[in-house]
């Protein structure tokens, strides 16, 4: 997958309302997956991912991406490899990645909006209020 480099200096454009929801409804899955990859290594850290387990990160991975791809913390993640088949640890290691590049992309874009009363996403369709 192409990236378009983005220096860390950058500032990263806001959401849509579309990639809030998608972050929302596939963090829980990428935070499932680690958790599962995590106990995996623990029992087995050399152990090879197969393919079926590559597919599947990859596909969650491949929607993710769409969330951040204008975000400078995007050049920092990388997909599975479903040739080198990569060792568990190294799942948990890109899995581990992608969790803190969400976690920034997070802080920079949701938070509290006390015009509003509570804490929401700040994107295009809905940027940040100024207080009044």
């Amino acid at each position: 997958m192409a990236r378009r480099a983005v220096s860390d200096n950058a500032a990263s454009p806001p959401p849509t309302e579309e990639q809030a929801a998608a972050y929302d409804r596939l963090v829980p899955m990428l935070v499932a997956a680690h958790r599962e990859m995590s106990e995996l290594s623990k029992k087995k850290q050399d152990g090879v991912v197969n393919t079926l387990k590559i597919t599947m990160l990859n596909r969650l991975l491949s929607e993710l991406s769409k969330v951040i791809a204008d975000d400078p913390s995007y050049v920092f993640v990388d997909m599975l490899d479903t040739e080198t088949l990569p060792q568990n640890s190294d799942a948990v290691l890109v899995l581990s990645q992608w969790q803190a590049a969400l976690s920034q992309y997070k802080e920079r874009h949701h938070g509290y909006d006390n015009v509003h009363g509570g804490h929401r996403w700040f994107t295009v369709e809905n940027p940040k209020t100024r207080d009044r």
